[in-house]
């Protein structure tokens, strides 16, 4: 049974977007009856990124890393540090990114996933503005997600959840630059924990055509842009 849940949001320089994202999320952990603990990883920020997390209640802590799997790893162990009176089969950990928005049942429905025995949820993301981008990218990002219907095999730090004791069973994540969120999906796959992958609660990121993390969601973007009219293979495959 979980007794506390944790949202981590790894964040460089994110003082536009990141007002959205704790909006969003304060709203869905608004649904739990069980305490919800908040953790901005601000990672090597020059503006006002912590400031504005500490304003909308989240614990902050500050990294100079500029590696995203660094951050994401701070933040969880912040997060393993509150909630360490408890048992860490009891606690779920859940990300997204500073430029996304979750739906008001998303930690309810993963906690209703971990409920049936899942000690990991991958999610999906969609995009409300292509405004950067060439019309046909939307097209081809639209096809390569239609592809897969009942497992897709995407994984995205945007929208995933887990156990903290699967998390710790694997180390954690890795302090990568990028596709950090690829190497603990890996990991937890590994180990032979039971992972759902579910179009069920998507969320919402942004286009921007300026990445953050090398080889991320930006960069797929852009090899989209530079793509013939066909649908790309996914690099990774379902577990």
């Amino acid at each position: 049974m979980i007794k506390a849940v944790g949202v981590v949001i790894p964040a460089h320089n994110e003082q536009d977007l990141l007002p959205s994202c704790l909006t969003a999320v304060r709203r869905s952990a608004s649904q739990l009856d069980v305490p919800v603990h908040l953790v901005v990883a601000a990672d090597a920020c020059t503006d006002r990124t912590a400031a504005i997390a500490r304003g909308h209640g989240a614990d902050v802590v500050e990294v100079g890393a500029r590696c995203v799997g660094a951050a994401r790893r701070a933040g969880v162990r912040q997060l393993l540090q509150a909630t360490r009176h408890l048992d860490p089969s009891a606690v779920w950990i859940a990300t997204t990114d500073a430029d996304t928005r979750v739906p008001p049942w998303w930690l309810r429905r993963q906690i209703s996933y971990a409920s049936q025995g899942w000690e990991g949820v991958l999610g999906t993301v969609t995009v409300d503005n292509w405004a950067d981008h060439p019309s046909r990218v939307q097209r081809l990002f639209a096809q390569r997600y239609r592809a897969w219907q009942a497992h897709h095999p995407h994984v995205h730090g945007a929208n995933l959840g887990f156990a903290a004791d699967a998390y710790l069973t694997v180390g954690g994540f890795r302090p990568l630059p990028t596709a950090e969120d690829h190497g603990l999906v890996d990991d937890l796959v590994a180990a032979g924990i039971p992972l759902l992958r579910t179009t069920g609660i998507p969320v919402v990121t942004s286009a921007r055509s300026r990445a953050r993390a090398p080889g991320g969601f930006s960069w797929l973007l852009a090899t989209l842009a530079a793509a013939e009219e066909t649908v790309p293979e996914p690099r990774e495959e379902p577990a």
